[in-house]
């Protein structure tokens, strides 16, 4: 793993979903960045997939470092037992925290809220306020329905194919982690077009 790529903040569900695959990911994973030295940072519960991941990443001797409200303490269930438990005033808040600390971001399934961090982090690099590694851990195809949408948007031409190629898309950890270490962010111009017909 390259040095740059220090910690990464993963995105995923409270709840473990319904196919095993899903959880097998999230320890391999986990599993992976702890033998890598790469700190995890997450959302800080220990229910679903998050709790999964924090457990996996602690088990195998790495750091991890949890981020979460206080609203949902009780809610996600703050894990008690990590390297460092923040306990913030709201969602940004929490976000802009994970951002920062993290050196990348990968998303594994989950529901209405891991999509929303994904997006936000998405737009943050599409227009330029990080250059930092997306990817998306396609566990059993989960994200298709996700990607066909993106890929519809290229065709009615709200997102530019060069954009939709800076998420990293991947079905393993494994080749997940090795496309952040060759990440190379480019710089894509969205508004080029637009200034060319004033």
């Amino acid at each position: 793993m390259s040095s740059e790529v220090k910690s990464i903040c993963i995105y995923c569900g409270a709840a473990a979903g319904v196919r095993p695959a899903y959880a097998e990911a999230a320890r391999e994973l986990g599993r992976r960045m702890a033998e890598a030295g790469i700190r995890l940072v997450y959302g800080g519960g220990k229910v679903g997939l998050m709790g999964i991941i924090a457990d996996a990443v602690l088990a195998s001797g790495g750091q991890v470092i949890g981020v979460i409200p206080k609203a949902l303490m009780d809610r996600e269930v703050g894990h008690p037992g990590l390297t460092q438990l923040h306990v913030v005033e709201n969602m940004h808040q929490r976000k802009q925290m994970m951002a920062d600390l993290s050196d990348a971001f990968i998303a594994m399934p989950g529901g209405i809220g891991t999509c929303e961090e994904l997006f936000e982090v998405f737009t943050w690099l599409q227009i330029g306020y990080h250059a930092k590694p997306i990817g998306l851990l396609n566990v059993e195809q989960y994200y298709d329905p996700l990607l066909t949408f993106l890929e519809s948007m290229v065709t009615e031409q709200f997102l530019k194919g060069s954009q939709l190629d800076q998420l990293q898309v991947s079905a393993s950890p494994e080749a997940m982690l090795d496309t952040m270490r060759h990440f190379k962010p480019s710089q894509v111009d969205r508004w080029a077009s637009q200034r060319s017909q004033i």
